[in-house]
């Protein structure tokens, strides 16, 4: 009788167990939906237009809700492909002018340093006959933002479709994540 009874607490303690492992489970995965449906996006970076700042592959985590800043990292709804995201420089805010002249930016008419820039990625375009048209100057309205890629040659961003507005903004990247001999959270 005494042998039924252990046995019969013993696969007892083992399907608590497991019951156990389960609930957590269950819980883990729960917070893990909630946390990157609502508050993170894990992303990850197709193309060459944020370079030399991120490279294809890189992956990385974003905040969905933040106030934009001059020079965030922010994904953003493609305007110019339905379905589709970029990850984008902010350059641009609200009220602002933007204007660039033979490669040199301009916010409200002041000259504005970009120690992301890498002329390296600029240079090798303009000898394979890659080129933006680097001069224009526009004046934001209110709700409007002016988003551009690090690699400036190659990026399709506001200079092609236009400025975009707050609500195609989705979020912020705060951590690069893989490779993990890049992970970080300077951007610039």
């Amino acid at each position: 009788m005494k042998k039924k009874n252990k046995q019969a607490a013993e696969e007892e303690s083992w399907g608590k167990f497991f019951r156990d492992v389960l609930v957590m489970f269950l819980v883990f995965v729960s917070i893990y939906y909630v946390v990157f449906s609502f508050f993170l996006a894990n992303e990850v970076v197709s193309g060459p237009s944020m370079q030399p700042t991120f490279e294809d592959g890189d992956r990385l985590i974003a905040v969905r809700h933040f106030t934009p800043k001059r020079n965030d990292v922010v994904i953003i709804k493609a305007p110019n492909q339905p379905g589709a995201m970029y990850i984008k420089r902010l350059i641009g805010l609200p009220g602002d002018t933007v204007q660039s002249k033979n490669d040199v930016l301009y916010i409200n008419g002041k000259k504005v340093a970009q120690p992301y820039l890498n002329n390296k990625y600029q240079k090798a375009d303009r000898l394979a006959g890659v080129n933006y048209t680097n001069n224009f100057k526009v004046k934001l309205k209110k709700n409007q933002y002016w988003v551009m890629g690090d690699h400036r040659d190659v990026s399709n961003d506001s200079r092609r479709f236009g400025p975009v507005s707050r609500s195609s903004i989705l979020s912020k990247v705060v951590l690069r994540y893989w490779p993990v001999t890049q992970i970080g959270t300077n951007f610039y």
